[in-house]
């Protein structure tokens, strides 16, 4: 059985499956060029207002398939750093998308795995769930923005344990830690994470694509660049029919109508 991101929509949440199950979810290029078609074609849909990523049964994604690497080892080192890139496009493409990205995991996130839940906006965690970044336990280094996103969230003694020493750490850690936003009971991630969803959708689009732009650009700029993109974003979304409804409707003690 070849791997493969499935796509489904409910309501106005589409939801991309990562399905391998022979290698519980293991990631492969075609994946990552299907989750980039994927988030494409979604941001220039009205319809579509978030995703979320999952993984097919009870394993959210193992991260590489470790034997297709130990192929790439008889390759071209210019082989596995085109695979490396496609996955990092995609990575890019979710951390640069305008609309809320959720990962809901169940069971283990490992390697890539925990790289692409960190890469969400949001992660809705089973209590089973345990993420681990493996790559030393197999001679190797993170990948997919990993150690990037760690090291940011993380203070630094933490992050060297989880990438060096490849301990695992539970979804109740993680959530105490604040990379995690919800532990739910096992078998239920992608149904709050639906719910999480639908309150997303409920906000105007424009405002939470100019919060996700300002939060992924705080830790790189200075507070005087910061403050004039506020202030940017801020014009643009009072002038836009959302914000007009919105305070219209706040006024009136009523449900805004957002487009």
């Amino acid at each position: 059985m070849t791997s493969a991101l499935n796509s489904t929509s409910e309501g106005q949440t589409l939801i991309l499956t990562i399905s391998n199950p022979a290698f519980k979810n293991a990631l492969s290029p075609e994946i990552y060029a299907a989750g980039i078609e994927a988030l494409n074609a979604a941001e220039t849909n009205p319809e579509i207002r978030s995703i979320i990523i999952t993984g097919e049964g009870s394993t959210f994604c193992a991260g590489g398939n470790l034997q297709r690497l130990l192929a790439n080892r008889a390759q071209a080192r210019g082989v596995q750093a085109q695979s490396i890139d496609g996955l990092h496009s995609w990575i890019d493409s979710i951390h640069t998308y305008p609309k809320p990205v959720i990962a809901a995991v169940e069971g283990a996130a490992a390697g890539a795995g925990f790289s692409l839940a960190l890469a969400c906006d949001f992660c809705v965690a089973a209590d089973n769930a345990v993420f681990v970044m493996s790559y030393s336990t197999v001679g190797l280094s993170p990948d997919g923005g990993g150690s990037w996103a760690l090291a940011r969230a993380l203070p630094r003694q933490l992050a060297n344990q989880l990438m060096m020493c490849g301990d695992r750490i539970s979804a109740q850690r993680l959530h105490d830690l604040g990379l995690v936003n919800q532990v739910c009971s096992s078998g239920s991630a992608l149904r709050e994470a639906l719910l999480l969803a639908a309150r997303l959708n409920a906000r105007p689009a424009n405002a939470l694509g100019s919060i996700k732009e300002l939060v992924n650009g705080a830790a790189s700029s200075s507070l005087s660049q910061h403050l004039n993109d506020e202030r940017d974003h801020f014009v643009q979304n009072l002038h836009h029919a959302n914000g007009g409804e919105g305070i219209q409707a706040f006024l009136e003690k009523r449900a805004p109508n957002y487009r």
